[in-house]
C-alpha cells in the first residue's frame, strides 16, 4: 500500500491539532511539516506537535525549514534572495537550519528539508563553492543526530543537484522531489529527472504545474492532473527505483478548493 502524506504549514496562529485531525480524517498517515518562523523551534511547540502526533497517529515524515530575510519566488530577485546560495544570508540561514535540526530531533523527525536556492551550474562559481561548504557543515551537524538533509527540487538543474550531492559527500543527503517545482522553474520534466537523481529521492511534494512563459516569472501551479508533471508515471517510476517513502501532497492555495484538490491528488496517487 502506498504511503500517503500531506503538507501542513505551522505558524504561531495555527491550530495545529486541528490540522492533524483534518489530515487524519482525509485518510493521510503522515505529513510534512513546514515551519518558517525559527522562534518556534522551542520546547513548547515541540510538545504541541508530539501531543498532536500521539492523538492522531499522523506521523511527521519531514521538517521543511524556512529561514529569515528576503525571499522572492521569481527569476529576477530569486537568485539573490532564496536559500543558502546568496552569500549575504548564508551564515545566518545555516545557523537557522541547525536550529531546525535540533527541533526536528525533539519531535522525532530525521529529515530536514529546504530550498538551497539557485545553485550555479558551474562548480567553479564562488557561490557554488561557498554553498557546498555550508552544506557540508550542515550535513555533518545533522549526521551526528542521525538525520538526513533533503534538497527540495526547483531552482537547480538535475545534473547540478546530482553533482552537489556527490561533492558534499557526507552520505546523509537526499532529495525531496517536488514534481511541480521542476516544471514551474523550467528546470526539467520530473519523469526524466529521475534518470539523473532518482536514487536519492527520500520524500516528495506531489504537485502539478505549467512551464514558464516568460523569463521573469515562474510557471503556474495547477491541480494535479492538469499540468505537465505526469504524476502517475512519476509514481510508477519511483517505485521501480525502489522508493518506499511517502507520497506527500502539496497544493499552494487555501480554502475548500485546496481540500478538493488534495483529495483529487490522493486518488491520482492511489490509482497510478
Amino acid at each position: 500500500m502506498r504511503k500517503l502524506g500531506v503538507l501542513i504549514s505551522y505558524k504561531k496562529d495555527t491550530d495545529i491539532l486541528e490540522k492533524f485531525r483534518q489530515a487524519k480524517a482525509m485518510g493521510f498517515e503522515s505529513c510534512q511539516l513546514t515551519m518558517w518562523d525559527g522562534s518556534m523551534f522551542d520546547d513548547d511547540h515541540a510538545k504541541i506537535l508530539t501531543d498532536a502526533v500521539a492523538e492522531t497517529e499522523v506521523k511527521i515524515s519531514g521538517l521543511w525549514a524556512g529561514w529569515d530575510g528576503p525571499c522572492e519566488w521569481n527569476f529576477i530577485a530569486g537568485p539573490v534572495t532564496i536559500g543558502l546560495v546568496p552569500s549575504a544570508y548564508r551564515f545566518e540561514r545555516l545557523n537557522t537550519l541547525k536550529k531546525a535540526s535540533l527541533f526536528a530531533e525533539k519531535i522525532g523527525v530525521d529529515q530536514v528539508i529546504t530550498h538551497v536556492g539557485f545553485l550555479p551550474n558551474s562548480p567553479a562559481d564562488p557561490d557554488y563553492i561557498g554553498t557546498i561548504g555550508a552544506l557540508k557543515n550542515l550535513c555533518q551537524f545533522l549526521k551526528a543526530r542521525g538525520q538526513y538533509f533533503l534538497f527540495e527540487t526547483g531552482q537547480e538543474t538535475p545534473v547540478t543537484l546530482l553533482r552537489a550531492i556527490q561533492d558534499i559527500g557526507t552520505g546523509n543527503i537526499g532529495i525531496n522531489l517536488d514534481t511541480g517545482n521542476l516544471i514551474l522553474y523550467g528546470m526539467a520534466n520530473p519523469l526524466d529527472a529521475l534518470d539523473v537523481f532518482g536514487q536519492y529521492v527520500m520524500n516528495t511534494h506531489i504537485k502539478d504545474g505549467l512551464y514558464p512563459t516568460d523569463g521573469r516569472s515562474l510557471g503556474k501551479e495547477v491541480p494535479a492532473g492538469e499540468g505537465k508533471a505526469n504524476i502517475p508515471a512519476v509514481i510508477r517510476k519511483l517505485e521501480e527505483l525502489g522508493y518506499t517513502g511517502p507520497f506527500t501532497i502539496e497544493r499552494e492555495i487555501s480554502g475548500e478548493k485546496q481540500i478538493q484538490d488534495i483529495l483529487h491528488a490522493k486518488e491520482i496517487i492511489l490509482n497510478a
